[in-house]
């Protein structure tokens, strides 16, 4: 079992929590036990879905705490994972959870060994001593409850199995069971603070060769399966079966899918329209993935 550390990470106005719990949907206990974080955890990637259009549309991305509640629950958007995780840990906070925000280096799609950014915000969450990892801002195969930190013991969730694995010294991997196990990301328990998050989200928002400029991603849950987008292709996941995949032809076919099904109130942007419709013309991207 990994040790525990932790400590607040930041000062100031406290999250309007009744607010955030009509937005999941979660009508249950505030109290910081393991069944209130399964059951947060799980509401919130069923109600609040994972999209970049603001990286898309060239918009900045706020992490303060006032910018993630206009946006992901006022304004009933979705968002990227400094910003679902973000969200996730000031409603924990709130409800008397002790947490610790830490970063990992994404291996989907590489391999295990690839040299990647720390561009991706998990949360580490103590329990009675135990250490956990939350992570509700992973697109298309993020967590449905959180894991214990527990190395190479296989975790059931509502819809895959994943394990931790340890690597080299003090760094571990989570990997997800699709036809094999399947690397994610890797982490290292250094804590992070909102500053060092804010400048990977900037970086994502800004350099040329982040796909989050280019390319459009939506993902969200449903129990028994996921929802996913990746550029005009859209899928359904049930688990237990193959995807389900079709390609959408016109940017009113997206933006459909992206209201209806994503449940996005879209924002109006002039330029919406024209950016779906050039991503609708592109050929087929291929599966949908974080």
């Amino acid at each position: 079992m990994l040790p525990r550390a932790g400590h607040r990470w930041y000062t100031g106005a406290m999250i309007e929590l009744d607010a955030y719990c009509a937005r999941i949907g979660y009508d249950g206990p505030r109290t910081p036990s393991l069944e209130v974080l399964r059951a947060v955890h799980a509401r919130h990637t069923e109600a609040i879905p994972f999209e970049n259009l603001n990286p898309l549309l060239g918009w900045p991305v706020p992490l303060d705490l006032a910018s993630l509640e206009a946006k992901l629950i006022a304004r009933r958007r979705g968002g990227w994972c400094f910003e679902q995780n973000g969200l996730l840990r000031h409603a924990l906070d709130a409800m008397g959870f002790a947490t610790r925000g830490l970063a990992a280096r994404v291996l989907w799609g590489s391999t295990t060994d690839a040299l990647a950014p720390r561009s991706h915000m998990v949360i580490e969450v103590t329990i009675a001593d135990q250490p956990f990892l939350a992570d509700v801002g992973f697109g298309g195969l993020t967590l449905t409850a959180p894991l214990r930190m527990i190395v190479d013991v296989e975790q059931d969730t509502p819809h895959e199995r994943f394990r931790l694995r340890a690597v080299g010294t003090g760094e571990y991997i989570v990997e997800a069971a699709l036809d094999g196990w399947r690397p994610l990301y890797r982490f290292r328990r250094d804590e992070q603070l909102l500053p060092d998050y804010e400048v990977s989200s900037w970086y994502l928002c800004h350099h040329p060769d982040s796909w989050f400029r280019r390319d459009l991603a939506a993902a969200r849950t449903f129990p028994g399966g996921r929802f996913g987008l990746r550029n005009n292709l859209f899928t359904t996941r049930r688990t237990g079966h193959e995807a389900d995949a079709r390609v959408l032809d016109t940017a009113a076919e997206i933006r459909a899918v992206l209201e209806r099904v994503f449940e996005i109130a879209l924002p109006a942007a002039p330029d919406l329209d024209a950016v779906l419709a050039e991503i609708a013309a592109r050929p087929p991207s291929g599966p949908t993935s974080p």
